[in-house]
């Protein structure tokens, strides 16, 4: 009730003036997001409690859905088809790539829906129309560290954590997979809006992701496969250049301590670097489209 109440106060605010491309320059833009940092919370809050409205076990659907997910591919690949075979401490292996690639997940998922999703809003009213994609990598940056908890407790129990220094490749590969999924978030928000069915096609592009990354397989297994039908050397230099594989190994790197050097490429730092980088100006280009495109909204919502 007290989260509709400041809705109801923020729509009678008085409209923004904008100029006629309803453009404004990127720091401009950043400020004016600060300046609705309270907006900004409150549809994160609300993002979180429509996940498990009315619903008997309310956020621990947030730790129950991740570990049904990864009960599932533990016992059905690991043990019926032999994944966990060659991978020590399996169970950590796939719970760290599983945390990242949810987290990953939901935020593109949440972004691409969130225009459509606040249609009452976006049409009564202006406001940055990126808070709606940021709201919902908010909530889902929530969800993740939630997730995050229970896989460190789970590495703790079975002791399977690296050394305090590997830990750190913790950072780098939030960060990686954060900015990817802003820029991918803001171009797929925006292209939602003139085309509908981007967000079908967004859902099977993820699911691919998934089993395009070593989630439930290893990257010895990757080099494995590609040495035994003699694929050329760039085959997996193509593979290793997708960024959630990337972030994925760094993952590995932070909580999976049973590694070894033949289960990441060499230069990991460097790839991811690179890659880092490469998000950035994708995202800087992603906003600029986002600028450019979200002064129709209203007329085509």
């Amino acid at each position: 009730m007290e989260t509709t109440d400041r809705f109801a106060r923020l729509a009678k605010e008085p409209f923004s003036t904008i100029d006629s491309r309803g453009l404004r320059v990127q720091g401009g833009k950043l400020r004016e997001i600060f300046a609705r940092r309270e907006l900004l919370g409150l549809l994160i809050r609300r993002d979180l409690q429509a996940r498990y409205r009315d619903s008997f076990l309310g956020f621990l659907w947030t730790v129950i859905r991740p570990l049904i997910q990864f009960l599932m591919y533990y016992i059905v690949l690991g043990q019926f088809l032999r994944a966990a075979e060659g991978i020590p401490d399996f169970a950590i292996y796939l719970f760290s790539g599983l945390t990242l690639y949810v987290f990953f997940n939901d935020m593109i998922a949440g972004a691409t829906a969130s225009i459509l999703n606040n249609s009452a809003l976006v049409k009564k009213i202006y406001l940055p129309r990126e808070v709606f994609p940021l709201a919902s990598i908010g909530a889902a940056g929530f969800m993740a560290a939630v997730q995050l908890g229970v896989l460190l407790i789970a590495a703790l129990l079975f002791r399977a954590l690296p050394s305090p220094v590997q830990m750190l490749w913790f950072f780098p590969s939030l960060l990686l997979i954060t900015v990817f999924g802003l820029a991918l978030g803001l171009l797929l928000s925006a292209a939602n809006v003139y085309l509908r069915d981007m967000q079908y096609l967004t859902e099977i592009v993820l699911m691919l992701a998934m089993w395009a990354s070593p989630i439930v397989y290893s990257w010895a297994m990757v080099k494995d496969v590609i040495a035994r039908f003699s694929l050329p050397e760039w085959v997996i230099e193509i593979y290793a250049a997708n960024p959630l594989t990337i972030a994925v190994l760094g993952f590995h790197k932070a909580f999976w301590g049973a590694g070894t050097p033949e289960n990441y490429p060499e230069g990991l730092g460097l790839r991811m670097l690179i890659a880092t980088l490469v998000g950035f100006v994708l995202l800087w280009i992603a906003h600029r489209v986002f600028t450019r495109v979200q002064g129709n909204f209203a007329q085509e919502l």
